[in-house]
This record gives C-alpha cells, sequence and structure tokens, in this order.
C-alpha cells in the first residue's frame, strides 16, 4: 500500500476515498482517530494503483469550485 494523500480534513478524505472506490480502486485509510482532524490520516492504494488514484484525485480536486474565504 502506497499512501496517496496526507490530510487532516476527513470530509475531503472520505470523498475523495468514495471516488476512487466508484472507479474499482482499492483505497484504504491509515491513522483515522476518533478526533478527526487532531492527526494527519493517509488515503493509500494498492502499488499498481498509484497513478490511476493520484491522476483521479488531480481531476476532481481541479474541477472543484475554490473555497469561499
Amino acid at each position: 500500500m502506497i499512501a496517496v494523500l496526507e490530510t487532516h480534513d476527513a470530509v475531503r478524505l472520505h470523498f475523495l476515498k468514495t471516488v476512487l472506490e466508484e472507479a474499482d480502486l482499492h483505497p484504504f485509510v491509515f491513522g483515522a482517530t476518533p478526533y478527526p482532524g487532531a492527526l494527519p490520516s493517509l488515503l493509500m492504494v494498492p502499488e499498481g494503483e498509484v497513478d490511476m488514484a493520484r491522476r483521479l484525485i488531480d481531476e476532481v480536486e481541479k474541477s472543484a469550485p475554490p473555497d469561499p474565504e
């Protein structure tokens, strides 16, 4: 398993996990705690799925509207 994302954002993490699952990849969340955001979690995939997972994450995040600040 190789990490394709490290984040404190539990919503982003689980959204991207769902995106990867819908693409028939096999993501795994490592480091989830009962206190979301306290420690970073890793989104991991099998070695053979790394390139596809990174491409999907890039596509999804580029197409998302910017955060209103």
